[in-house]
């Protein structure tokens, strides 16, 4: 059965029981703007504990707020009893719930747009907030006063720039000066939580638009200040013609492909991080300098993806893709040897995909994009590559102590394989035995 389908039966179960239900929130504001529901919440006047005897499969989340997962079909379904909340201290948490009508759950909601109800049984659509105008005028507005709504839930403040982006909606003016007058509070909200908005709001095609509006509601600033520090940095037009550096990752996220994962994004906006702590200024010719910024960078990136609360995993691709990145300009000079190793880096198509991006950012020529993809490409035909010629072990069979010196050993060995200058274990070997002669057999072999 269909989503949508299991989503309306469970509606229509809960109303041949008495109770009055609708699908709310997001689904209803996607389906009226013609985009499929990545899933379907329910409202209704049924108690957490009459949902239960309703539905054989469900899991009590949020059961104390009248919160019900319901399993039907292989999917999940969050089924809320109407609520009112209350008495916020935290900027996060009620400190009462009382349950109530539908009107009265829908004016406790942020926007207008998801403040939406809606009937599929009899296909009738509530709208008690004026969230149908808003969607039609293609604006985001707080439902009641907007201080009082932020008040309630900071990371509402995140939440209408991810909102404004992700539907390209312009934010009415009452709810955007209220955004800049309490954009401090974004501080005080869970690491993991704005770093899980951030993610959503640079997803493309909305990316470059989603830091716009972080910038001109106030919230680049508390959120990400690494990067507010990029709207000032100037860079010098001979490399950079589209001007600071903040234009030129606007351009990199307007850049990015459909499908860019958000490590690609991340890189993306760290990569020229240092820029502003590293710029200086040649006195003579009033060239712009950046020396060191990859490095500096790097750890910036790492720093910043830790604050936020990134996987281990993920901070480290994306550090080095931030670390390696000034490495592409070089490239067409390398050493085959040298060349190969960047590509056998297990971040290399990571790095290669920010490179592309880096370029179309700025002065748009893909030269050494496409020479290193070309370079990609060959190596994919010469699996022996990969893996090194001989191992320790291998040394140890001819006689090396393990050491300093077998590292050596080992090291030059990789090294003629990757110049193609040794293209089998069988002539390694040959040559480690030809080394040893030559470097005297009471210093490697024991």
């Amino acid at each position: 059965m269909a989503l949508r389908d299991t989503a309306t039966e469970i509606v229509r179960r809960l109303q041949t029981a008495g109770h009055s239900a609708y699908w709310v929130g997001g689904c209803v504001r996607d389906s009226l703007l013609g985009r499929e529901p990545e899933d379907y919440d329910v409202a209704t006047s049924a108690r957490p504990e009459q949902i239960e005897a309703l539905f054989p499969r469900t899991l009590p989340v949020g059961r104390k707020f009248g919160v019900i997962i319901v399993l039907e079909a292989g999917h999940q379904f969050q089924v809320a009893t109407y609520r009112a909340e209350t008495d916020y201290q935290d900027g996060r948490h009620p400190a009462k719930v009382t349950f109530t009508d539908a009107r009265a759950d829908a004016s406790r909601r942020d926007f207008t747009v998801n403040g939406l109800f809606y009937d599929p049984a009899a296909k009738q659509l509530h709208d008690w907030v004026g969230g149908e105008a808003d969607l039609r005028a293609k604006r985001l507005r707080t439902i009641g006063e907007p201080a009082e709504r932020f008040a309630e839930d900071h990371l509402r403040l995140l939440r209408a720039a991810r909102f404004a982006a992700q539907l390209d909606f312009t934010i009415e003016p009452a709810t955007l000066a209220a955004i800049r007058a309490n954009a401090p509070k974004i501080r005080t909200v869970s690491a993991e939580r704005v770093r899980e908005e951030l993610i959503k709001l640079f997803r493309p095609p909305h990316a470059a638009r989603g830091l716009e509006l972080l910038r001109e509601s106030g919230l680049l600033e508390p959120v990400l200040p690494e990067i507010a520090a990029m709207v000032a940095c100037e860079q010098s037009p001979d490399y950079h013609p589209e001007g600071t550096v903040y234009n030129h990752i606007k351009l990199m996220l307007a850049n990015l492909p459909p499908d860019a994962s958000p490590s690609l994004v991340w890189a993306a906006l760290l990569h020229d991080v240092a820029k502003p702590v590293t710029a200086s200024r040649d006195p003579e010719t009033g060239a712009i300098h950046f020396y060191g910024h990859e490095k500096v960078g790097a750890e910036m990136a790492e720093a910043l993806l830790q604050r936020l609360k990134f996987p281990r995993k993920q901070t480290e691709e994306i550090t080095a893709a931030v670390r390696h990145h000034m490495q592409f300009k070089d490239v067409k000079a390398m050493r085959k040897s040298t060349l190969r190793r960047v590509l056998l880096r297990e971040t290399f198509p990571l790095e290669l995909a920010l490179h592309r991006l880096d370029c179309l950012g700025s002065h748009r020529r893909l030269d050494h994009y496409e020479f290193m993809r070309e370079q990609a490409e060959e190596l994919e035909h010469r699996p022996e590559i990969r893996p090194p010629l001989l191992s320790g072990d291998d040394l140890k069979a001819l006689g090396v102590k393990a050491g300093p010196k077998m590292g050596k050993l080992l090291a030059e060995i990789r090294e003629k394989q990757l110049q193609d200058e040794l293209k089998t274990a069988a002539e390694a070997r040959a040559w480690a035995r030809e080394e040893i002669k030559k470097r005297g057999q009471d210093r490697l072999v024991e």
